[in-house]
């Protein structure tokens, strides 16, 4: 008997949460990855900006 293989689901990307409509212009939240380009967002942490993709890591200024 063969074994069933067992199938992972994707993740659900839901790109459409990174971008704002604001009147007729589109507003994006988020600051985009200066290596990666367009459409890659960096994650907000308390003390800096990272990319998931390459790795790209912005450090923020203390005040």
């Amino acid at each position: 008997m063969a074994e069933e293989k067992k199938v992972k689901k994707k993740a659900n990307p839901q790109v459409w949460k990174f971008y704002q409509i604001s009147g007729t212009s589109l507003v994006r939240p988020k600051k985009e990855c200066p290596r990666c380009g367009r459409g890659v967002f960096l994650a907000d942490h308390a003390d800096r900006l990272t990319c998931g993709k390459c790795g790209y890591v912005l450090f923020k200024k203390k005040q």
